[in-house]
């Protein structure tokens, strides 16, 4: 089964990182928030994945040959002006598609484009942007067990501010960035069926508009609500929190054996 990764927004409430390089590449630890998500998927078996690229998309595509090349020995030859790369023990076993989506295209047009490269067949998806500690198994045999469309998974993230619950003016409970008590939110991790391409017109179309509010209206769009970890990197609060956790040895995404 593929995975589809949208890799291609402007970041822009992420300026100060996103300048240089496109979002998905900003570093958790010493390594782009790609390579996290890319490897939370291996961790339950997905090993082929269609990259959507739009901004800076060429940084992808170098540090990805980089990446194969560099992430293993190498022998070269100076005199004949030879490199050959040797995988090494730790190098993941990985098949990407690289997919030139436009510029300005938008969400809903970028995963149209993605079409001829998933197959007619069941395919993952997710943006680029967040990780989470989502089983995998559990949410794709929630989706064939419903039959529908798409599945996406629901969150309740942490609130940014602790909670008070006050009485009288005193204090009765305090709880520190509690989980969001009521509401989910789309947290991307889909599960989508061939049929989801026929939802979207194109370029211009933003995928969390008209098609996801068609396939809700016409009874296609179903909800695993996963109540464990779940962080975008949407702002560079994001990123040192992710870091932060990352550095603790602790970070709740972290499904795989170094």
């Amino acid at each position: 089964m593929k995975v589809g990764i949208l890799a291609g927004g402007f970041g822009t409430r992420l300026a100060e990182e996103t300048e240089v390089r496109p979002k998905p590449m900003v570093e958790i630890g010493a390594m782009p928030i790609l390579w996290h998500i890319m490897k939370l998927y291996d961790t339950y078996g997905y090993k082929d994945f269609v990259v959507a690229l739009g901004y800076k998309g060429e940084y992808i595509k170098r540090y990805m040959v980089d990446f194969s090349s560099l992430s293993g020995n190498l022998s070269v030859n100076t005199k004949a002006g030879t490199v050959r790369s040797q995988a090494g023990d730790q190098s993941p076993d990985w098949h990407l598609d690289l997919i030139d989506t436009g510029g300005k295209t938008n969400t809903g047009g970028r995963i149209k484009r993605l079409q001829p490269y998933m197959g007619n067949e069941t395919f993952m998806l997710t943006w680029g942007d967040g990780v989470s500690d989502v089983n995998l198994d559990k949410l794709l045999e929630f989706h064939r067990a419903h039959g529908k469309l798409v599945t996406l998974t629901a969150v309740r993230p942490p609130a940014r501010f602790g909670a008070l619950e006050i009485s009288d003016g005193r204090i009765e409970r305090f709880t520190e960035k509690p989980q969001i008590g009521e509401g989910w939110i789309n947290g991307a991790f889909f599960v989508c069926e061939p049929g989801v391409f026929d939802y979207i017109e194109g370029d211009a179309t933003l995928f969390e508009k008209e098609p996801l509010e068609a396939l809700a209206n016409d009874g296609q769009l179903m909800a695993y609500q996963h109540t464990g970890f779940w962080q975008c990197m949407d702002t560079l609060r994001d990123k040192y929190l992710l870091n932060s956790l990352w550095d603790s040895g602790k970070a709740p995404w972290k499904t795989w054996k170094d």
